[in-house]
């Protein structure tokens, strides 16, 4: 009977689910776990790619590689195509907390706009990225491709190496090809939690509280963006 009543005490304190210990909404926590554990992965691509860059004599100058306007220009543009695609991400942020202040106001048809915006912004990004893909697919970049020696000397400031083009290749359609993912499904929630918007789910709930979840998995794709963008393109 002790031990009953033992049981019973622990219940009745802080810690015993009745209420969260840190006044957090338990699905937002499982969110912020979940940001630091792909915070881990990414930060150990990236660091290898700068063990790597760092590692090696030379290395494909970013300003000869990334210097077209697929569609536009074949070169004398460089770093421009991946500056609209850099401010075409970090506006669709800026639209997702639009939303979620909205929704903080329970302002249906803004949330509805908002998202709308952040969606069109996601697949923008998501079309220049592939645009860019195939441009440097039809220079001969790939997984484990790397363009032909004449092509090489050109996207080179000094000695060519083939081993530091393939490793850049390698890693740069890695990394990015998984940061575009975490794109690609935050579009997908992102609609599924516009078409929860208009069905009135979050109106029933009397809460907009997902609508800021997903812009907390949104805003660390933007950031980690930052990140790729920092260390492939002007590194």
């Amino acid at each position: 009977m002790s031990s009953l009543s033992q049981l019973d005490q622990v219940k009745t304190t802080p810690w015993s689910g009745g209420r969260s210990p840190w006044s957090v909404e338990y699905g937002k926590i499982m969110m912020w776990f979940f940001l630091v554990s792909d915070a881990f992965t990414f930060s150990s691509l990236l660091i290898y790619y700068g063990a790597q860059r760092f590692s090696k004599l030379t290395w494909p100058d970013p300003d000869l590689v990334f210097q077209s306007v697929p569609g536009i220009a074949e070169g004398g543009y460089p770093l421009v195509f991946v500056g609209i695609m850099t401010f075409i991400l970090i506006m669709s942020s800026v639209t997702m907390v639009l939303a979620v202040e909205a929704g903080h106001r329970r302002s249906k048809k803004e949330v509805i706009w908002w998202m709308v915006g952040t969606i069109i912004g996601g697949f923008m990004f998501l079309g220049c990225q592939a645009a860019e893909w195939t441009h440097l697919f039809h220079e001969g970049f790939g997984w484990g491709k790397i363009p032909p020696m004449e092509t090489l000397h050109h996207l080179f400031d000094g000695e060519v190496s083939t081993v530091s083009a393939l490793q850049f290749s390698n890693l740069f359609f890695t990394i990015t090809g998984f940061h575009g993912f975490h794109v690609f499904s935050g579009v997908i929630i992102n609609i599924i939690i516009l078409c929860m918007t208009i069905n009135g789910t979050f109106e029933k709930r009397g809460h907009y509280l997902m609508v800021e979840k997903v812009g907390l998995y949104w805003h660390f794709v933007d950031l980690v963006w930052v990140f790729v963008f920092t260390f492939f393109y002007l590194v």
